[in-house]
């Protein structure tokens, strides 16, 4: 254990946690703040703006990570998120902050996770000495934060209002940009290149894995109808329980990873997805309307689920991508996964018009079913095994995944 807790992983842990802490406050601390004075619609609006904002810079943020860095960029995210939600702090002393204000920080925050999270794989091989046993660690710490970020939000509106939270918030950012500025690493140096250069190597290495953007391709319907609405219209038919609810799906995400770190299937992505059904009993239970132990049980299950295809995934990810380009193919890996939840929030508003919510969510937890089922009839998918790239920093070929 010494081995692994030297001074920078140290550090990086607690950026990483703390950073990841704020992040799961966001989402709650929205749906309840805004939801209360802008109803469903103006969550979905704002949520969406942040979401595509992310989208919008990931791939130029990954592209910049590989050139100066992803610790000076994080660092500079960091920054950025402790402005914006100390802004929508103060904005609600007044009760209700302008829509535009929300809008505008949305999108200033949602710029600053975008360059944030391509930086994330890259920065573990700098600072761990074993990164399997880092990325274990801090997949539990992620596990946690979803557990405590939720109800931490849920808790302090109620006790403190959306200012306090808020501000709660931004001091996350602050600590996470102090610890990421203690720490030491040596970036490499890359060649010469143009920034068009860097995107273009970046896609031909995303083209070129056939199990990864099919992947992207399922999962945008996964963002457009079950992840990107739920939390709009969740919030509001789940109402005051909505924060014990979302601690419980934390603590589902603390158990599926957990088990994701002692299981290792010879075919991660395979298992990942056949665990991914597990998620339709999260909105099949607020659609059903059941009552709060049954909603806590079923978000404690599709938390499990979530979590073991997510360490299934970026295991995958890590394992099969090449260091070099590892930010430049994550940033674009993650903007796709995540485009269509930018559309499904922007959707929840008029949606929730015309459609009941529970309606809806039912539909979501269909549509579940069908994205496992996709998953799974993708031979790449279905028969990825575990083998690492090549020695030397060159990717394994896709074929090495696909039936002889």
């Amino acid at each position: 254990m010494g081995l692994m807790w030297t001074r920078n992983f140290t550090l990086y842990f607690g950026a990483r946690t703390i950073s990841l802490l704020g992040d799961a406050m966001m989402p709650v601390a929205s749906a309840l703040a805004i939801g209360k004075v802008y109803g469903i619609a103006g969550v979905g609006y704002v949520l969406a703006l942040w979401t595509a904002s992310a989208v919008l810079v990931m791939l130029f943020g990954g592209v910049v990570a590989d050139r100066i860095g992803a610790r000076r960029l994080m660092i500079g995210a960091d920054v950025v998120r402790v402005v914006t939600q100390g802004g929508v702090a103060v904005a609600f002393l007044d009760g209700a902050p302008p829509y535009a204000l929300l809008l505008v920080t949305a999108s200033l925050s949602g710029m600053a996770a975008g360059v944030f999270e391509p930086c994330v794989n890259g920065m573990v091989p700098l600072v761990a000495r074993d990164p399997q046993r880092a990325n274990a660690t801090l997949k539990i710490a992620e596990a946690v934060t979803h557990l405590a970020g939720p109800a931490l939000a849920g808790v302090l509106m109620v006790v403190a209002g959306p200012v306090f939270v808020y501000m709660v918030d931004a001091a996350t950012f602050l600590v996470s940009g102090v610890c990421l500025l203690l720490v030491r690493v040596t970036v490499p140096r890359p060649g010469p290149s143009d920034v068009l250069s860097d995107l273009r190597r970046g896609w031909e290495e995303f083209k070129a894995m056939n199990w990864m953007w099919s992947a992207i391709l399922v999962w945008v319907f996964w963002g457009v109808l079950v992840v990107g609405p739920y939390i709009p219209l969740s919030s509001q038919v789940i109402g005051g329980d909505y924060g014990w609810v979302m601690a419980a799906l934390g603590l589902g995400t603390v158990l599926g990873g957990l088990v994701a770190i002692r299981l290792r299937p010879g075919r991660p992505l395979a298992a990942g997805a056949v665990a991914l059904s597990g998620y339709v009993a999260v909105p099949l239970t607020v659609a059903l309307g059941l009552p709060l132990p049954l909603l806590m049980a079923g978000h404690l299950l599709g938390g499990c689920a979530l979590a073991f295809w997510s360490v299934m995934w970026s295991t995958t990810v890590q394992t099969q991508v090449a260091p070099e380009v590892v930010n430049r193919v994550n940033a674009y890996q993650v903007a796709g996964s995540v485009a269509g939840m930018a559309v499904g929030q922007a959707l929840a508003g008029p949606v929730a018009a015309v459609v009941e919510p529970r309606a809806f969510l039912l539909v979501s937890a269909l549509v579940t079913i069908g994205v496992v089922a996709a998953l799974l009839l993708i031979k790449p998918i279905r028969r990825l095994g575990r083998e690492p790239r090549a020695a030397g920093g060159r990717s394994i070929p896709v074929s090495a995944g696909l039936p002889t």
